[in-house]
């Protein structure tokens, strides 16, 4: 057995270990990976686990350490390593502080698994699964060497699934180039840079606007025409609907932790590309 922090990971190791593992999700459905604390069962659970594969997301820099001391032969693999991470775009005083860099993720050596400010939301741009993948399949590989074939076998076909998406998603949204899209929570920074869009995030430092940025916000969104703002299922939709109203517009529903990831970011895409018409 071996543990995942979010269900997007889940996908990933199945399509590499297909039945050979039993992959145990931390922060269940519905909960919250900026916030979640693991309940006891979870920690029994984890005592007699092969392998945690962290991602960096925020419970992680309180849980980590007490998820490893529970079993210390559990090997705690780091699916961010090698993955320079991106600032959390925020809004500055009453002003719109928008991501509009575009160039191409690049990868060192340092682990930014627990640099705050940093925007953990790894999963969301398929060539940053595509390390990830790589590095989930090695460490398998590593665990259980008598199975290092098929864990080849299964990230090579994870890694075609993953390129042929990334086509598809650029072929999508090759004529939204610069165009901007609303969300609460800014997860989608790094699909936003993979495909040459611009998030503007309702959220300022994880907390909801002020009155006056609000207010902002709700002019940009007029001046712009933008009528959709992103939430997710997980958080609170009430600011998000303050600026629909505002606006005449549509609250639409992104889950960035649903566990078929493939089909979510088809599905992400095509929102997005139908609100930026």
């Amino acid at each position: 057995m071996v543990f995942v922090s979010i269900a997007p990971q889940k996908f990933f190791v199945q399509q590499i270990s297909g039945d050979l593992l039993q992959v145990e999700v931390l922060v269940p459905p519905g909960a919250s990976p900026h916030t979640y604390e693991p309940k006891p069962s979870q920690m029994k659970a984890l005592s007699t686990a092969a392998a945690y594969f962290a991602i960096g997301v925020d419970f992680e820099r309180i849980w980590l350490d007490r998820l490893a001391g529970v079993n210390p032969r559990m090997r705690i693999v780091h699916t961010d390593a090698g993955i320079e991470k991106r600032p959390m775009v925020e809004h500055r005083d009453d002003e719109l502080d928008v991501e509009r860099a575009h160039h191409s993720p690049s990868a060192h050596d340092d682990n930014h698994a627990h640099e705050e400010g940093l925007d953990p939301h790894i999963w969301l741009a398929p060539e940053l699964v595509t390390h990830q993948a790589a590095t989930i399949a090695a460490a398998l590989s590593e665990l259980f060497p008598d199975q290092a074939g098929a864990f080849a076998a299964g990230l090579a076909s994870l890694q075609t699934q993953i390129d042929a998406l990334d086509r598809e998603l650029r072929t999508l949204l090759t004529d939204k180039q610069g165009l901007e899209f609303i969300v609460f929570h800014p997860s989608w920074g790094y699909f936003a840079r993979s495909y040459g869009l611009v998030q503007v995030p309702v959220e300022v430092s994880g907390k909801n606007p002020k009155p006056t940025q609000l207010r902002t916000l709700i002019e940009h969104a007029r001046r712009h025409g933008i009528r959709v703002v992103f939430a997710q299922p997980q958080l609170s939709t009430k600011s998000a609907e303050v600026i629909t109203r505002e606006i005449d517009g549509t609250v639409i529903l992104l889950d960035p932790l649903a566990e078929n990831w493939l089909t979510n970011m088809k599905a992400v895409a095509e929102q997005i590309h139908t609100a930026l018409r």
